[in-house]
């Protein structure tokens, strides 16, 4: 038998536990139920503290056409994606030129190489030259095609191709994680209308046709600007106070720093302050798109690579974004370059255990 008491008690708890389950099942001060909160399905996840330890392959096709096999370190023959996946790397760097006499580095190979890129689970980065050939410090040449164009029809042909190129890399169902605006353009690119001393301004406009031709295909890939001798600091000031002030567009600044093995420790430091100096000035994340050292002084270039990742990651809120070896896999002066990282058996040196 229930006692009058027990009743009470009964009431009491039913109200307690109705009222509070009401409270939590989408219910608020006023009765309403609370809609659930949309979820934006365009919105991508950024991993802002993944760290690239890439490297530049981009002769890779064009030695494998010869025959060049690669090799791990116990001298097993494998596919070199693989190879420099289980030396730690997790990124690859890739050029493209507009039209290479000999076909190497156009469209096709590029989405060939990137396609095996992104099978090994690699993430990719782009490097457009815009150029025929190769495209640095000491050359800037504007490709055949466009030889006798202004510099608005310049800013026209280099959204154009930037947009086709990567359109195609997205129909193949790739997606770079980042993408250069020119290589190594410490004077500006396309020659003379974008030479930089000349005219920052027409150089500013050509970098953001390329900043809005990704954009308008890869909203979320990081657009490099990038220039080589990662350690001085006056040539990045004067680059990048110039851009700013004629209104560029760029989300990382890019690096290259080639040391020797007597003078990489004092590059190395001086490569850190510039870091910090970019990060502070402008804003931007900073990202080292090419290292290397003589194949030779391979201990010495583990350590370099060793010390620049440990200065990299020392940098405060994951603002230093990567480290790509420029060429690791030639070997045996392929092509004259001895700045590789594999010996003359095709295998791995001790220079690629800094990445692991």
């Amino acid at each position: 038998m229930i006692t009058s008491a027990l009743k009470m008690k009964y009431f009491f708890l039913i109200f307690f536990f109705g009222y509070f389950s009401l409270s939590s099942c989408g219910k608020n001060s006023n009765d309403n139920p609370v809609p659930p909160t949309p979820v934006d399905s365009t919105i991508i996840p950024v991993d802002t503290s993944f760290f690239a330890k890439g490297a530049d392959v981009s002769w890779l096709t064009q030695m494998e056409s010869e025959g060049i096999k690669f090799y791990n370190k116990s001298g097993t023959q494998q596919d070199l994606f693989q190879i420099l996946k289980d030396e730690g790397m997790n990124s690859i760097r890739l050029r493209v030129w507009v039209n290479p006499p000999n076909g190497w580095c156009n469209t096709e190979d590029l989405v060939a190489k990137a396609l095996r890129a992104k099978a090994a689970g690699m993430k990719i980065l782009i490097d457009f030259h815009y150029s025929d050939s190769w495209a640095d410090p000491g050359k800037q040449t504007k490709p055949v095609a466009w030889q006798n164009q202004t510099i608005t029809q310049l800013d026209s042909s280099v959204k154009a191709y930037t947009t086709g190129v990567l359109d195609t890399l997205k129909s193949n169902g790739i997606s770079p994680d980042w993408v250069q605006v020119g290589n190594e353009t410490n004077d500006g690119m396309l020659w003379p209308e974008g030479k930089a001393s000349t005219n920052m301004a027409n150089f500013a406009s050509l970098v953001n046709a390329g900043y809005d031709a990704v954009k308008s295909i890869f909203p979320t890939s990081k657009v490099i600007v990038h220039i080589s001798n990662g350690y001085d600091n006056s040539l990045f000031r004067w680059m990048f106070d110039g851009l700013k002030n004629n209104g560029a567009k760029w989300d990382v600044i890019g690096m290259s720093l080639y040391p020797t093995a007597s003078n990489w420790s004092q590059l190395n430091a001086q490569c850190l302050s510039n870091m910090t100096d970019m990060i502070s000035r402008y804003g931007k994340e900073v990202m080292i798109c090419e290292v290397g050292m003589s194949v030779s002084d391979s201990l010495q270039c583990k350590n370099f690579i060793s010390d620049l990742i440990q200065k990299s990651k020392s940098i405060a809120n994951n603002k230093s974004t990567g480290i790509f070896y420029w060429e690791p896999e030639c070997y045996n002066g392929w092509n004259g370059y001895m700045l590789g990282a594999f010996n003359n058996a095709g295998q791995p040196t001790i220079a690629l255990d800094a990445f692991k």
